[in-house]
C-alpha cells in the first residue's frame, strides 16, 4: 500500500488525545451486513493505513458490532494503548430480556449509563474504552444525572473521555455549565452528521462551542448514505440488495422515504453539479466530498464506513486531495452544491 498518503492525526478537541483524521466506524456494517472475516479485513486495512480510531455503539447490530471489533483487536494482537476505541450508550434494548419493553435499558439514566457501559465492555472484551458517547440527548433524565453518570465511568476507569452525538448546542452548553458547577468533566466531543449536503449544525449551530468549550467533532455519514458517491444519479430506485434498499436501520429507512421526493431530486442535482469539479481534479465525487470535510479544522476525525477493504483504501486516498483544495477549488465546490448555511450577522 505504498500509494497511500501518510495518515494525519489531530487532537480530539481541546484534549491531549490524538486521533487519526480518518476513522473506521461499524454502523450498518460489522456484526450484521458484512461477514466477520470481511470485517476483520477492513479493520486490518484501516490499521495498516494508520487509522487508530475505531467507533462502535451498543445499538449497532444489537451489540454484535462491538463483539466483532473486540475480536479483531484480539485476532491481530494489537495493544489497546495504540488504539482509540469509542462506543455509544442510549439504545440498549438488545440487553433486555424483552427487547420490546427495554425500560431502563434505554436512555441516559445513571442505571443505564453504568450497566450499558459494563455490557459494552463485556462484548468488546476490553477493560475500558477511550471515548463513550451519549448516543442521543435524553430529555426525560435530568442533565445533572447524565453528567454525573458519565463522570462515574471516567472516575472508575471505564472510559477516559465522554461526548455526545446529535445533541443541540444548548444541551451541550447546559452539560458544561453543570459540569463546571460540580467540578466535573463535560462532554469534550460531539458526533454529528456532516457532509456537503448536511452542514447547518456543524457550521452554524455549533460554531461558538469550538472556542467556548474546546469542542471536538467526530463526524459521521460523510457521503450522506452513498448519495455523494453519485451511484444513485442514474437510478430511479435504490438498487436491489443495497443497504438503502433493504436496511431496517432507522436512519436508512428514513433516507429511503425521501427517494424520489423534492429533497432527493435536489441532492442528486447537487451531486451531478459536483462531478465536473471532481473530474477536473481526476478524483471521484466521493473522494472530493471526503477531502472537503477534512479541510475543516474543527473536525477531529471523520468516521467512515466500509464493507470491503478496497473502500477503506479509497477513503484514505482522499487525504492526498486535501492540499489541492485551494480557495479557488472550494469556491467551485460551493457554486456547484449551493449548500452553505447562512450565518446570521448581529448588528448593533
Amino acid at each position: 500500500m505504498t500509494d497511500l498518503p501518510e495518515m494525519q492525526y489531530r487532537f480530539l478537541g481541546r484534549t491531549g488525545l490524538k486521533v487519526s483524521v480518518i476513522s473506521l466506524g461499524s454502523w450498518l456494517t460489522y456484526g450484521g451486513h458484512v461477514g466477520n472475516e470481511t470485517a476483520f479485513d477492513c479493520v486490518k486495512a484501516a490499521y495498516d493505513a494508520g487509522v487508530n480510531f475505531f467507533d462502535t455503539a451498543e445499538v449497532y447490530s444489537g451489540g454484535q458490532s462491538e463483539v466483532v471489533l473486540g475480536q479483531a483487536i484480539k485476532k491481530f494482537g494489537w495493544k489497546q494503548n495504540d488504539l482509540v476505541i469509542s462506543t455509544k450508550i442510549y439504545w440498549g434494548k438488545a440487553n433486555a430480556a424483552n427487547p420490546a419493553k427495554p425500560l431502563n435499558n434505554n436512555g441516559l439514566s445513571r442505571k443505564h449509563i453504568i450497566e450499558g457501559m459494563n455490557l459494552s465492555l463485556q462484548r468488546l472484551d476490553l477493560p475500558y474504552v477511550d471515548i463513550v458517547y451519549a448516543h442521543r440527548p435524553d430529555r426525560d433524565t435530568p442533565m445533572e444525572e447524565i453528567v454525573r453518570g458519565f463522570n462515574y465511568l471516567i472516575n472508575n476507569g471505564k472510559a477516559f473521555y465522554w461526548g455526545t452525538s446529535e445533541w443541540s448546542a444548548s444541551e451541550i452548553s447546559d452539560a458544561w455549565r453543570i459540569a463546571d458547577r460540580l467540578g466535573l468533566i463535560g462532554p469534550v466531543v460531539e458526533q454529528p452528521q456532516y457532509n456537503l449536503l448536511v452542514r447547518e449544525r456543524v457550521e452554524k449551530e455549533y460554531r461558538w462551542l469550538y472556542e467556548a468549550h474546546g469542542l471536538g467533532l467526530t463526524t459521521f455519514s460523510p457521503l450522506k448514505g452513498g448519495v455523494l458517491t453519485g451511484k444513485y444519479n442514474d437510478t430511479s430506485a435504490p438498487p436491489a440488495g443495497s443497504r438503502l434498499a433493504e436496511s431496517e436501520d432507522g436512519y436508512v429507512k428514513n433516507l429511503r422515504t425521501t427517494v424520489g421526493d423534492d429533497t432527493w431530486t435536489r441532492q442528486l442535482k447537487q451531486v451531478a453539479a459536483l462531478k465536473p469539479v471532481a473530474d477536473e481534479l481526476g478524483v471521484s465525487t466521493a473522494q472530493l466530498s471526503l477531502a472537503w470535510i477534512l479541510k475543516n479544522p474543527n473536525i477531529s476525525s471523520m468516521i467512515t464506513g466500509a464493507s470491503r477493504p478496497e473502500q477503506v483504501l479509497d477513503n484514505v486516498r482522499a487525504l492526498a486531495l486535501v492540499d489541492k483544495l485551494t480557495d479557488e477549488v472550494i469556491e467551485k465546490i460551493e457554486n456547484a452544491v449551493q449548500s452553505q448555511p447562512a450565518v446570521e450577522v448581529r448588528r448593533f
